[in-house]
């Protein structure tokens, strides 16, 4: 009888919380610069990359406002390669080389020797091997937009 009390007490709790799992937005699926280069270029996504920094404040309101939109999320898991870069952070990073870069190599290396601050953002297309640069903070239509637009840029790249 006991038994019986606790579980038609915890039902609710049960089916609530497998309710609310189809509520919960998306989130972007992020993976660090090696890994996500090297998936860009066996699926032919574009690599969209993050480079930010733990003190950065328009970062922090990017994941906050940005990147948790439910679309904008979906549309970068669907369509591109979300990396995560902090240059700050001790690491091996390899660029198309045999020699890895430190962090600090590698924004050089992103931004042709011109660093834009925190956060950048650097879209690279594997059909033509062009990297993108876009500074600073966007809310959620200017990012839209962009996404949009390099979707389209790449699409006009495509073999036809």
């Amino acid at each position: 009888m006991m038994r019986m009390l606790l579980l038609i007490g915890l039902l609710p709790f049960l089916v609530g919380t497998t309710l609310h799992r189809e509520d919960v937005p998306e989130k972007i699926k992020w993976v660090d610069f090696n890994t996500g280069m090297s998936l860009a270029q066996s699926t032919g996504k574009i690599a969209m990359i993050d480079c930010y920094t733990e003190w950065c404040g328009w970062c922090k309101v990017m994941d906050k406002k940005t990147f948790s939109d439910p679309k904008i999320a979906q549309k970068i898991n669907e369509n591109f390669i979300a990396i995560k870069f902090n240059p700050e952070l001790p690491g091996k990073y390899f660029a198309g080389t045999q020699d890895s870069l430190t962090g600090r190599q590698l924004l050089l290396a992103l931004s042709n020797n011109k660093p834009s601050g925190y956060p950048t953002f650097f879209f690279f297309v594997p059909q033509d091997r062009k990297i993108f640069q876009l500074p600073g903070y966007q809310d959620v239509t200017q990012f839209g937009e962009i996404l949009e637009n390099m979707e389209k840029y790449q699409i006009d790249r495509l073999p036809k």
